[in-house]
């Protein structure tokens, strides 16, 4: 009979070895706090009361662990036992199964903590544990069976005999407990070990008297694994960029260059995109179907419609509409918004701007704080000044408007519907609707000019 599930994440550990500012478990992989990832997991398993036992860097790990968890506080550091015994009063009255997990540990699937949850309701035990057979068990807590494979208990490295030493099944670190059951238990450990610490696998040996424990065995050990300084964070992202791109692989995606490849968590990637070296994925970034992103590409925060190509080019926190070309050498920054095939070309800087549809600024542009309506042309060179030294200033370009290269608009300003800016023009007021506006000084050419310049200088 299936239960309700309440999650415990033990995240009060300091992560000295991190040798950071930033607490460990904030710390991100695959552009996700380390903390959130254990807590993701958690919710997908349909935990409905998450409590996450915090240390003296509770504000950080708040922060990266956002609204989806109560916090408790472990004011000291007396072992993993006693910082789950935190959570006893927001469990008082919960009589279904408490999972109590890792919170450095981001790569724990829901697929196993499935596993266990349905082990642990099908045998009716009291606990259950993962477990798993790394290559190097050094450190490690060491299972305990019996002559018939049954569980007798966990015993820490530092507490275990030679024989026990050889043992090559560990503790995974990851729990099914009857919530009564445990929080009793807890009552009765003490800290005499060689640690000096109340240890939550303490309570093994006192629950296999009172009932059944089960295991879990885990295939795959890289999901257990704890973050405790830069080289196991790097390993953790180099798994977790392996999930990620073979699941958008095996989903229709191609992807180029996995080796040379970013891709956060939370991107969503259309079929048949394909993704080219070096390029770089952030964020709540979504790419729609048939894109041609890369190589060089750096996105963020950002929605891709089908049938864009962004190459060599940066765009955070943008918009850019179906069958538009970006790049190469491009940036898009921030409330950018493109419209359908729009063509943004070689060194074109867009800020906090809109472009209608199959508009063309192609080369050397600078565009801020404007409205540039459908099928307008941007020459090379055009530059949209928008800010006086004091304040930013709005420019609208109505459709069909064309501009012609090395121009400047001086905003505040309006060009008009097919309007027409001539070439080298500075233009400081509104043009009306196809209108011609020229403003640069007349051209004077002075005949033989150079000849008496050069004489002029040969006589000094």
């Amino acid at each position: 009979m299936e239960q309700e599930v309440a999650a415990v994440v033990l995240a009060a550990g300091e992560g000295k070895r991190m040798q950071s500012r930033l607490v460990k478990t904030a710390h991100k992989v695959a552009g996700v706090p380390i903390v959130a990832h254990v807590l993701r997991a958690a919710r997908a398993v349909q935990a409905t009361n998450i409590i996450t036992v915090v240390g003296k860097d509770a504000l950080e790990v708040k922060a990266a662990a956002g609204d989806s968890s109560a916090f408790v506080t472990q004011h000291e550091r007396l072992g993993t036992g006693h910082a789950c015994q935190q959570a006893e009063e927001r469990l008082r009255d919960f009589m279904g199964v408490a999972l109590v997990l890792c919170g450095d540990a981001p790569l724990i699937t829901p697929q196993t903590l499935q596993r266990m949850l349905v082990t642990h309701n099908q045998e009716g035990a009291l606990a259950t544990v993962l477990t798993a057979r790394p290559s190097d068990v050094r450190g490690l807590g060491r299972i305990k069976r019996d002559a018939e494979g049954c569980f007798l208990g966990i015993v820490e490295e530092k507490d275990a005999t030679p024989a026990e030493k050889a043992i090559r099944e560990i503790n995974a670190g990851f729990y099914c407990f009857s919530s009564p059951h445990l929080f009793a238990a807890l009552k009765e450990i003490t800290n005499d070990n060689a640690q000096g610490e109340y240890l939550l696998t303490d309570v093994f040996s006192l629950l296999i008297k009172q009932g059944r424990v089960e295991t879990v065995l885990t295939e795959d050990y890289s999901e257990t694994i704890g973050i405790n300084d830069r080289l196991w964070l790097s390993r953790a992202e180099n798994e977790m960029q392996k999930r990620i791109q073979e699941k958008l692989m095996l989903a229709g995606v191609t992807i180029v260059s996995p080796q040379t490849t970013y891709i956060e968590a939370d991107v969503q990637i259309g079929k048949d995109t394909t993704i080219w070296p070096h390029s770089v994925l952030k964020g709540n970034t979504s790419i729609g179907e048939d894109c041609q992103i890369g190589p060089s590409a750096l996105i963020e925060n950002s929605r891709i419609e089908n049938g864009v190509t962004v190459l060599n080019s940066v765009v955070r926190e943008s918009f850019v509409g179906p069958k538009t070309e970006v790049g190469p050498f491009a940036h898009l920054r921030p409330g950018s918004q493109i419209g359908n095939a729009v063509r943004v070309g070689n060194f074109v800087e867009i800020k906090q701007s809109s472009v209608g549809d199959e508009s063309k600024i192609s080369h050397l542009s600078y565009v801020g704080d404007a409205q540039v309506g459908a099928r307008v042309n941007m020459g090379a060179g055009t530059i949209v000044v928008n800010y006086d030294g004091l304040e930013k200033h709005q420019t609208v370009i109505g459709d069909g408007a064309f501009v012609g290269c090395n121009s400047n608009l001086v905003a505040p300003l309006t060009l008009g519907e097919e309007s027409f800016v001539a070439a080298g023009s500075t233009v400081t007021r509104d043009v009306p609707p196809r209108a011609l506006a020229v403003a640069r000084a007349r051209q004077e050419n002075k005949e033989g000019w150079v000849q008496r310049f050069k004489r002029t200088k040969i006589s000094e």
